[in-house]
């Protein structure tokens, strides 16, 4: 195989002993093997998501994901792939996300932004071609109202 040709194969998909791990894109030249896993392609992606101005956070999708989430708060365990669900292929992706995003902004506008800034991302540092990124807007922030909250907590008792 050449230099310049990559081969990208989707790991655990041949029957080998990668099965019981969680799915990752290999990329194979003549001077070895790169691997990368699934969470790390969620990893950027909720990175990448969270660079663009307008948006407040991702969140967890459903029950389980907002338990999961309230969890990894507390614990201090990493959010960064929260509110993010992707499928890898061998050469693609497709990201599923779910935000929230500041008061005011054009949703549309900073949907167009997450999704540029998503795509060149993941390409410079995974050479995967993103090939969509759906975007649930699942809820609004309101800094006024985060102030109001604050300001109650710290007034508990006079």
């Amino acid at each position: 195989m050449a230099t310049e040709e990559m081969q990208v194969r989707d790991q655990g998909a041949r029957g080998d002993t990668t099965a019981g791990r969680p799915r990752a894109t290999e990329l194979v030249t003549e001077q070895g093997k790169t691997t990368i896993a699934d969470v790390v392609v969620s990893r950027i992606a909720g990175i990448a998501a969270r660079e663009v101005q307008g948006i407040h956070d991702l969140v967890a999708q459903g029950m389980g994901g907002a338990v999961t989430g309230l969890a990894q708060r507390m614990t201090g365990a990493d959010t960064r792939s929260q509110g993010v669900n992707v499928e890898v292929g061998e050469r693609e992706a497709a990201i599923d996300l779910w935000l929230t995003v500041d008061y005011g902004v054009s949703i549309p506008q900073v949907a167009e932004g997450v999704r540029r800034n998503i795509m060149s991302r993941l390409q410079a540092m995974t050479g995967l071609i993103v090939k969509e990124v759906n975007i649930n807007v699942t809820d609004l922030y309101f800094p006024e109202e985060a102030e109001t909250q604050t300001q109650r907590a710290e007034r508990r008792v006079e």
